[in-house]
């Protein structure tokens, strides 16, 4: 179970606020702090997102990635030697990733129910990681359930109270790894000390930045000290 480093992805999502100078920023960020991976987002935020009891919905208008975008983030990912990520909201954008040859592919919680979708990316026959935090069955979801899957805790609240993560029960041989949304990153280094071999949290630059995912994301700094924890991790077990 312990055989390699807890895999560390960082996810810059729609923390570039829009602005491609600040993607490659946090891109050399997270591969300067060690990550194994720098994951975005990518959609079509007037199909995906609503106006309606939506405070940021202009915010993920303008946090919309296009192929040519995610083509050049892609190439600064290969640049600076850290694996490129992206959770694909449609079909489309799951061409786009074969396109650009990634190595895996991640679904977000929100795209757990949507079995086109899934059904896409097992197409591939790539490795998937899927996050369960609107998942509210006990057992995972038959139909994403291959050799291909790695299924992350997760609970999506942003920022999730630490006090709800309840994380001493979860199963960390059920459960591949920990989708982090606290604020800080003690529960990260607790999901890894209790067998998390995936941990993705999101990377800024400021906390204080406007944006739904600032507030409960780590600054390089911490995802520095989140690495170093995964290495002795891998030392001590």
């Amino acid at each position: 179970m312990f055989a390699t480093k807890p895999k560390i992805i960082a996810e810059i999502g729609q923390n570039h606020n829009g602005i491609m100078s600040l993607a490659k920023e946090l891109i050399s960020a997270a591969a300067e702090a060690g990550a194994d991976v720098a994951k975005f987002q990518i959609f079509d935020a007037k199909s995906l997102f609503t106006p309606h009891n939506n405070p940021w919905y202009e915010y993920n208008l303008k946090t919309e990635l296009s192929f040519d975008q995610i083509s050049e983030l892609a190439a600064e990912c290969a640049k600076l030697n850290i694996e490129f990520m992206s959770s694909a909201f449609d079909t489309t954008r799951v061409g786009w990733l074969e396109k650009l040859g990634v190595k895996s592919h991640k679904i977000a919680s929100r795209s757990v129910v949507d079995r086109k979708l899934g059904d896409a990316i097992l197409a591939t026959k790539k490795p998937i990681i899927v996050s369960l935090g609107m998942w509210e069955n006990d057992s995972f979801p038959d139909w994403l359930i291959s050799e291909q899957t790695s299924f992350l805790y997760c609970i999506s609240e942003y920022p999730t109270p630490i006090e709800k993560l309840k994380l001493g029960k979860v199963d960390f041989y059920k459960f591949s790894g920990f989708s982090d949304h606290t604020i800080g990153i003690e529960a990260s280094c607790i999901a890894m000390a209790r067998g998390a071999r995936i941990i993705e949290k999101h990377l800024t630059l400021n906390k204080e930045d406007y944006g739904p995912d600032h507030k409960g994301s780590m600054v390089p700094s911490e995802l520095s000290q989140i690495v170093e924890f995964a290495r002795s991790v891998e030392s001590c077990l």
